[in-house]
């Protein structure tokens, strides 16, 4: 873990975990399709609840889940399902189970289309990171105008549990958008990490 002489972004609290993955992955651009495809999946399932719950449970889906691998996942059938609903170390909702495996669906003919999930979703920002300066907290949107037509996208080429909400805090972790504080050390940190 960096070790932070200024402020952290507040959101990420005392709790380590949670202040682990503030500094070593927030906001650090993407370009592997397997996190891709394991930050959309965990997207999904925090839906409606706080995303430290999930950060608890990741190993848990990261077993659950074949290791993230679409491939695996959409072939998992109505067993599976069951298998997922009875595991006691994920969010046991059947509609975000069956959303992940139709979402691999949707996200390996993405793929097919286009070369990658990742071209896709960098070409929405023209291959480079938004920059936001917020100062405060309070400024950071939920929603903005791109997650809104992202979100449309997605819904049309068959994905689920991607409401524009949902796409700006994918945005948000996969290094899309930068919305560390101005005053986080990582906000400059995660500029000069991504250069060329």
């Amino acid at each position: 873990m960096i070790q932070m002489s200024k402020e952290r972004c507040p959101w990420c609290g005392s709790d380590p975990l949670y202040q682990r993955y503030h500094d070593d992955e927030w906001g650090v651009p993407v370009h592997d399709d397997r996190t891709w495809f394991e930050f959309l999946l965990l997207e999904g399932a925090q839906a409606g609840l706080s995303w430290i719950t999930i950060l608890r449970k990741r190993e848990a889906y990261r077993e659950a889940f074949a290791g993230f691998d679409p491939e695996k996942v959409v072939r998992f059938n109505a067993g599976d399902v069951e298998r997922l609903m009875a595991n006691p170390g994920i969010i046991r909702n059947r509609l975000k189970i069956e959303s992940a495996i139709s979402n691999a669906r949707a996200f390996l003919d993405l793929q097919a289309e286009r070369g990658s999930f990742d071209a896709y979703s960098w070409d929405w920002v023209d291959g480079q990171p938004i920059i936001n300066h917020f100062e405060r907290m309070e400024q950071v949107p939920a929603v903005t105008p791109l997650s809104e037509k992202i979100s449309k996208d997605m819904k049309k080429r068959g994905f689920r549990f991607v409401g524009p909400t949902i796409v700006y805090a994918h945005m948000q972790a996969t290094g899309m958008v930068n919305d560390h504080l101005t005053g986080c050390p990582r906000w400059l940190e995660v500029q000069q990490e991504s250069s060329p």
